[in-house]
């Protein structure tokens, strides 16, 4: 919310493209984590417990020890998954309960670790071009070698251990497809390894992840200097509108602001100079535009579409609502050690 109006590139195909604003691109990180959680309470509200159902799942040994009384097994069945905390069980099971059930706790779980991947590797690029940087500590070395250097570690941490939180995911779901009729050890082998795995590597990515909003930074500078070397280029459409407004021809002024942007192009990529796309149009007598008239179209804030709006929209409705259902859980320390 503090960043909704700050206006930044925005990027497709790492190409600069139409402006967003640092708060709304935010929220498509939290977008992805809101999806997350709605299939943890999913996954939460449905679970069930296998409840007692003996060898191959039939209740045979039951049925000797309440002489053939289904009913009694059956509310055995359902006072044992009461006692151990679950208010639904499977009303039929293998030796096992459903492997499926394993395989989708590791999607949730890999879910979570994609969104976080998702994050660093924005948040690695965004770190390279200087605009947001994750925390950085006042002892903490950047670099082995170039003393220099700002390594995004923490986000490095995150990306590492979602590979291997993501890579776990077919493990879940080869246990589940493979499994012979009642069951097969492999089963339980394998889950004994890959979802505590899983559920220690996500704290893990959470703990750091964390750690790394509590101490983002934003260099406004930075954003602004970067925005006005394309801004030109992204405001020839404005500029098209106000000339023809004035009377000029559209086809012409296309063409020539065309021109004068391969020019400009040329001044920044070949001669590493500034971007002096506004000055040419202002020099060109065609165009009905004085230099005070383009600087206003110029302005970052014309660019940015509803972002803000959208963003705060965004938060009221979508997120408030989270952090007033979950509040006894906020607040939770994340230190580190980097």
């Amino acid at each position: 919310l503090e960043n909704k109006n700050v206006a930044t590139l925005g990027f497709t195909h790492f190409q600069a493209a139409q402006l967003t604003t640092v708060g709304k691109r935010a929220t498509l990180w939290l977008q992805s984590l809101l999806l997350d959680l709605e299939e943890l309470e999913f996954r939460e509200n449905t679970l069930r417990f296998r409840g007692v159902k003996g060898t191959t799942g039939t209740q045979a040994s039951f049925k000797d020890l309440f002489n053939g009384d289904f009913s009694k097994v059956e509310e055995l069945d359902v006072l044992v998954s009461k006692k151990m905390g679950f208010d639904k069980r499977f009303a039929v099971t293998g030796q096992t309960y459903d492997r499926k059930v394993d395989s989708g706790i590791m999607n949730l779980l890999a879910n979570i670790a994609q969104s976080a991947h998702k994050f660093t590797n924005d948040l690695r690029l965004l770190q390279h071009l200087k605009e947001v940087e994750e925390p950085f500590e006042k002892s903490q070395i950047g670099s082995s070698a170039m003393a220099y250097k700002r390594n995004p570690m923490r986000s490095e941490r995150i990306s590492s251990l979602a590979k291997f939180v993501i890579a776990l995911q077919q493990s879940t779901a080869m246990v589940a497809s493979t499994q012979w009729f009642e069951r097969t050890l492999d089963d339980s082998a394998n889950k004994r390894l890959s979802l505590p795995q899983a559920f220690l590597a996500v704290d893990a990515i959470l703990i750091i992840w964390n750690n790394i909003m509590e101490g983002l930074v934003v260099y406004n500078k930075i954003i602004e200097k970067h925005i006005m070397s394309e801004l030109p280029f992204m405001a020839t459409e404005y500029i098209i509108m106000e000339c023809v407004k004035a009377g000029g021809d559209r086809q012409e002024l296309h063409e020539r602001i065309r021109v004068h942007s391969m020019e400009a192009g040329k001044q920044v990529k070949v001669e590493g100079k500034d971007n002096d796309l506004i000055d040419r149009i202002v020099n060109d007598d065609y165009f009905k535009l004085d230099k005070a008239k383009l600087l206003s179209i110029l302005e970052p804030k014309n660019f940015i579409g509803f972002a803000a709006e959208q963003t705060e929209k965004f938060i009221n409705i979508e997120i408030k609502p989270i952090l007033d259902k979950y509040k006894s859980l906020l607040g939770m320390d994340s230190e580190l050690k980097v």
